[in-house]
């Protein structure tokens, strides 16, 4: 054990945000088990979902992005969730990218299909995640849509201006 110095201290020091400017931020590809009708999904897929909002949360740290935190992880769970319990694939692709001033979010499941917001009945219990995405990306001055068919949904949110 080495030598103890004066005024030293033993905490681990936590790095400092590095501020991204462009290029990946995350890419991830996992595995799912194909959705089974109205059945809800494997627990260990279901856990997919809160592993890489985690893993996208201390991301968004890393590159000093932590300001865009809540709206992402909103993001990332109805996109994941949506692509896990309708899209019917055995793989989820991620990826959150910054480029030219915005951070760019695309969930690919590879199976074509809609993804359009829609009104769900007032007593329904779930139906209303796209609807929320498209206010909270318009409210963030953002974009979003579908690709391939609909078997890539993506969104664009602007970064916030550094602070001095």
């Amino acid at each position: 054990m080495p030598p103890r110095v004066a005024g030293a201290t033993t905490a681990a020091r936590r790095p400092r945000a590095v501020l991204h400017r462009g290029g990946d931020v995350m890419n991830e590809r996992f595995k799912v088990a194909p959705s089974r009708g109205a059945a809800p999904p494997r627990v260990e897929d279901a856990r997919r979902v809160s592993l890489m909002r985690r893993i996208a949360a201390a991301r968004l740290r890393y590159c000093g992005l932590e300001t865009m935190t809540d709206d992402v992880m909103l993001i990332l769970s109805e996109l994941l969730t949506n692509a896990l319990l309708h899209s019917g694939t055995t793989e989820i692709n991620l990826n959150i990218a910054l480029q030219d001033g915005s951070l760019h979010i695309a969930v690919r499941d590879g199976m074509p299909g809609s993804a359009e917001p829609k009104v769900a009945e007032h007593n329904a219990e779930s139906g209303r995640g796209l609807m929320l995405l498209a206010a909270l990306v318009a409210e963030s001055g953002g974009t979003w849509g579908t690709l391939d068919d609909g078997a890539t949904t993506w969104c664009r949110l602007t970064v916030p201006a550094e602070r001095s």
